[in-house]
């Protein structure tokens, strides 16, 4: 009669002991490509932080009309988009807003959007998968059932169809939040399910139901834990998602009201103008691109160094050429 140890834990090699001693902070400092990530997401987050005193600083206002920086077109007077030594990133057409503070204001606004849809999508997807990949039977079939329909459903449709219909009173950056970020758990639900469903079968866990542990004690205690960088590299993954989401449905125009400043609104407004005034397009667009290469960068990099075992088909071919 054989045994099914796939359940067993696996013995440590040495290659992996050894790089389970290694700092975390050191395996992610080896790659180069996400130690860049990190450094530009921290910039990022500090200009976000800091963008009322930016602004400020400099003069510059989000909020300020300039029509005499416009031509009679509506178009900014003068070469590129009237960038000039008074507006470093030229100025908005029709309205002659300084177009560098909208994209240092626009920085709170997407990555406020993007981590709180973020934190909602992994509070709900880790939950329901804990408790669906734990209890099994008919809570799991629920579950599954769910994330199904889900991912089945055209979520930008159904964003915009929301943003559309929802009340004036409510205010915009909390409704993006919830729908981006209720509209986002079912991926990180289905993992953790996944792997709440192995550890479930594991020695210690069964050990602990044996000893008259509660259900609450192994699941926060012992199988969340064994999660947590699952968890965490998956957050640090999703947040872009929620920011191209947002900055799509601004985009759209069922974003954030104008004139608060947004980039998906900035570079909507600049498809009209992009035939008269390319440069308009230029620093939202590269913004919006710069962040989201950011954080793919570091979450790969942080994907890689919890995982010494595995990582990326990058590192593992780098790690063979040596």
């Amino acid at each position: 009669m054989s045994l099914d140890r796939s359940a067993e834990p696996v013995a440590p090699t040495a290659t992996t002991a050894v790089a389970g001693r290694v700092p975390l902070w050191r395996r992610l400092a080896r790659d180069r490509f996400a130690l860049v990530g990190a450094v530009v997401v921290v910039a990022y987050a500090l200009v976000a932080l800091a963008a009322p005193l930016i602004t400020r600083a400099l003069g510059v206002d989000p909020y300020t009309y300039d029509l005499d920086a416009l031509g009679p077109s509506g178009a900014p007077a003068g070469p590129l988009g009237g960038v000039s030594a008074e507006h470093w990133f030229g100025v908005e057409p029709l309205t002659g807003r300084d177009l560098f503070a909208i994209v240092v204001m626009g920085s709170r606004t997407s990555l406020l959007v993007g981590i709180g849809a973020t934190v909602v999508s992994m509070l709900v997807g880790t939950v329901l998968g804990l408790v669906a990949g734990y209890f099994g039977g008919w809570v799991d079939w629920v579950v599954a059932r769910l994330i199904d329909v889900l991912i089945g459903l055209p979520a930008l449709v159904f964003m915009i169809a929301v943003g559309a219909v929802a009340p004036d009173w409510f205010p915009r950056l909390l409704l993006l939040v919830l729908v981006i970020g209720l509209f986002g758990w079912s991926s990180i639900a289905r993992v953790v399910r996944g792997q709440t469903m192995a550890l479930r079968a594991s020695g210690f866990v069964r050990a602990s139901r044996a000893l008259g542990a509660s259900h609450a004690h192994v699941l926060f205690r012992q199988v969340l834990p064994n999660l947590a960088s699952t968890v965490v590299v998956f957050t640090t993954i999703s947040i872009p998602g929620a920011i191209g989401a947002e900055a799509a449905l601004s985009f759209l125009g069922v974003g954030v009201p104008p004139p608060t400043p947004s980039w998906g609104r900035s570079i909507g407004d600049a498809v009209t103008w992009f035939a008269v005034d390319p440069v308009y397009l230029l620093f939202p667009g590269l913004a919006l691109f710069g962040v989201t290469l950011a954080f793919n960068a570091f979450g790969d990099g942080l994907r890689d160094a919890l995982d010494p075992r595995g990582g990326s088909p990058r590192r593992r071919r780098r790690g063979g050429a040596r």
